[in-house]
């Protein structure tokens, strides 16, 4: 699944934009959109003399900008209101308690808590938490390849399929029940996608792209796990003003999950690439919801170039998935052009981007046959300079064609990211289960 695919558009055959309907799609007023148009960051055409922002172009930048970018509710006290209408005001959602994981970084604890990933792609979360010592029971996605990566590389299953289908949600039960053996699951994880939620109306319910969402709520609601793991792109935040959001905080609230959002950044982990994610924790179980405290400061970040400089002169290695595109001439030329942190072109800024060499990366992704660009080389980055961008070890092999694995690598959680969360959420368990036994 694509970034776009997680895009939440009005409708599917609507390919421009006014002004006034994204402002009414951000919740911003005329003034600011017009702003981000002068000031290049929302590309737009002219068409009979009035401006029009392109489909693609709204899609990158919904998904490019952090919401403290918009002047939205997302700094706001939440107030969730229950079935019976009463408020309830003594948990917020955006106060985020932080937790120090840096002690526990650099040991591996192996523990019995275990893990769930739906729409786990090629496995970049089931990584991470595998990572922070946690036990994966089962994946499942309907990505063939991604499918192929994610068997190759975990000793736990893969369902491969259509969750939404009565066949391959028992297998699914059946696999993860039986992995348990009577046992308590302790995190459903994943990264649903979330276009169903229109940007036109209050369309929040009926809309059949929602299935996905309202298909987790229910594996949710079926295996009672003790903890909830969402993550999303960050502009799911400002969806309908922020409605998408509080749905999603309400709707967990009354399955029973107290939940926290916030926006985490993964250069503040150990991944050198500036990509935020939205990440949704709630519990069950009473206890307090943890996020990783920054282990880096920005001026540690990770560079592009302590990650992939190693790789220039590395052979052509497709079992080390390895192999750099020929590109011709003329192309080559014009990707050495590209100055650090640009694209190459200019109404689509985030495709055929060129990474910063002497900083954290940009954000990697395929993008409908838009890829980065090497720094420092006339060519786009090898899916495993752009794996070693997301955090993958080296013994993380992709599967598939060189296309199919650009996509997964693109789409995938960064792993170090994912461990992050998983040492905050253990460290919640542990404090709880410390808390209970005294």
């Amino acid at each position: 699944m694509t970034n776009m695919d997680r895009l939440i558009i009005t409708s599917d055959q609507k390919a421009f934009f006014s002004i006034k309907e994204v402002a009414q799609i951000l919740s911003l007023s005329l003034k600011t959109i017009r702003r981000y148009i002068a000031a290049g960051e929302l590309q737009s055409i002219l068409i009979g003399g009035v401006y029009r922002i392109p489909k693609p172009a709204l899609e990158e930048f919904i998904n490019s900008y952090n919401p403290q970018d918009f002047k939205a509710h997302t700094n706001k006290k939440s107030v969730i209101v229950h079935k019976n209408n009463e408020v309830q005001n003594d948990f917020d959602p955006y106060k985020i308690n932080w937790c120090d994981i840096s002690a526990n970084w650099n040991t591996t604890t192996a523990y019995e808590y275990t893990f769930v990933d739906l729409f786990c792609g090629a496995g970049g979360l089931s990584k991470g938490l595998e990572m922070a010592g946690l036990n994966g029971l089962c994946g499942i996605d309907w990505f063939k390849e991604a499918g192929m990566t994610y068997r190759r590389n975990f000793k736990h299953p893969l369902i491969e399929g259509d969750i939404k289908t009565a066949e391959k949600k028992k297998e699914f039960y059946d696999t993860v029940r039986n992995a348990l053996k009577g046992k308590d699951l302790t995190i459903v994880a994943g990264g649903f996608p979330c276009q169903g939620f229109s940007m036109s109306g209050n369309r929040i319910i009926d809309d059949p792209r929602n299935s996905l969402y309202l298909e987790m709520l229910e594996i949710v609601k079926t295996l009672k796990p003790k903890y909830v793991l969402c993550e999303n792109v960050v502009g799911l935040r400002t969806m309908l003003g922020g409605k998408v959001e509080q749905k999603i905080l309400t709707d967990f609230e009354n399955a029973g999950y107290k939940m926290n959002v916030t926006t985490l950044r993964a250069a503040d982990y150990d991944v050198p690439q500036k990509r935020d994610r939205v990440i949704f924790i709630g519990n069950r179980i009473g206890a307090i919801n943890y996020y990783p405290k920054p282990i880096l400061s920005p001026d540690e970040y990770k560079t592009t170039a302590s990650a992939i400089s190693d790789l220039m002169n590395h052979p052509n290695d497709p079992a080390f998935n390895h192999e750099p595109t020929h590109h011709s001439k003329e192309m080559r030329l014009r990707l050495q052009a590209v100055p650090e942190g640009k694209s190459l072109y200019a109404k689509y800024s985030d495709s055929w981007k060129k990474c910063p060499w002497n900083e954290a990366s940009c954000t990697i992704k395929e993008n409908h046959g838009g890829v980065n660009i090497h720094p420092k080389l006339p060519r786009v980055l090898t899916a495993r300079e752009m794996a070693r961008l997301q955090s993958f070890p080296d013994d993380f092999i992709f599967e598939g064609k060189k296309t199919k694995q650009l996509v997964q690598i693109g789409n995938a959680v960064p792993p170090l990211l994912g461990k992050a969360i998983g040492l905050s959420i253990i460290q919640s368990i542990e404090e709880f289960e410390g808390k209970t036994k005294k």
